[in-house]
């Protein structure tokens, strides 16, 4: 799985949207991989792994936030 300090180089809200941490996550990807046929599955996997660790910031600060 990808690493909780892949998300935090996004530099993306926690208020951010699915689709904004999408977007980020894909202009971190060098452009021969992003369009790649070959690795789309993993192009899915780490775009999952970084809509993951968004939804746990966004859980950690909504319990903080208490």
């Amino acid at each position: 799985m990808h690493s909780f300090s892949a998300y935090c180089r996004l530099n993306v809200p926690i208020s951010a949207s699915d689709r904004s941490v999408i977007r980020a996550a894909s202009q971190k990807i060098n452009p021969p991989a992003r369009f790649d046929p070959a690795r789309r599955g993993d192009r899915h996997t780490y775009f999952r792994a970084m809509l993951d660790h968004h939804h746990d910031a966004r859980d950690l600060a909504a319990h903080h936030r208490m």
